[in-house]
């Protein structure tokens, strides 16, 4: 039988080979040989399917954490309240507020709407997509541990 530790593993370092792929590999491929308005449409195509299918994972993954975290916490052995589950919210949370309440906002000021700036918001937009990065590496190391 497949244990579930094994299984959310592999996950995690699936969903960090996707970011990976996207930051080091698909966007500046993109910007490197299409023109730049065209690249930024390709690009921002793919970080909205990197976004709808990062909470899809975090999602799986925190039901799963959270069926872990009831067992070790009826056992007397853990908490419901795990590790990991906190690096899961801290996923969705990048998620959530780095592509749905920032990408609208690039959207008006590249229309020239709005008080921030494209740049500002692509800086904000870039931040949380690195720390959701970072989390998802913790995330990948807790779980290679088991």
């Amino acid at each position: 039988m497949v244990r579930v530790p094994r299984v959310s593993a592999a996950l995690v370092a699936a969903w960090a080979g996707a970011l990976a792929t996207i930051a080091a590999l698909a966007a500046p491929a993109a910007f490197s040989t299409l023109a730049p308005a065209d690249a930024g449409r390709y690009v921002g195509l793919l970080f909205a399917d990197e976004a709808y299918l990062s909470l899809g994972v975090a999602l799986l993954l925190v039901f799963i954490e959270r069926r872990r975290g009831r067992e070790a916490a009826d056992r007397g052995t853990g908490s419901v309240f795990t590790t990991e589950l906190m690096l899961l919210l801290g996923t969705m949370f990048c998620t959530v507020a780095g592509y749905f309440a920032v990408q609208p906002l690039m959207q008006a000021a590249r229309a020239g709407e709005g008080s921030w700036s494209f740049a500002a918001l692509h800086a904000i937009s870039g931040a949380f997509f690195a720390l959701k990065g970072l989390l998802v590496l913790a995330l990948t190391w807790r779980y290679s541990r088991e």
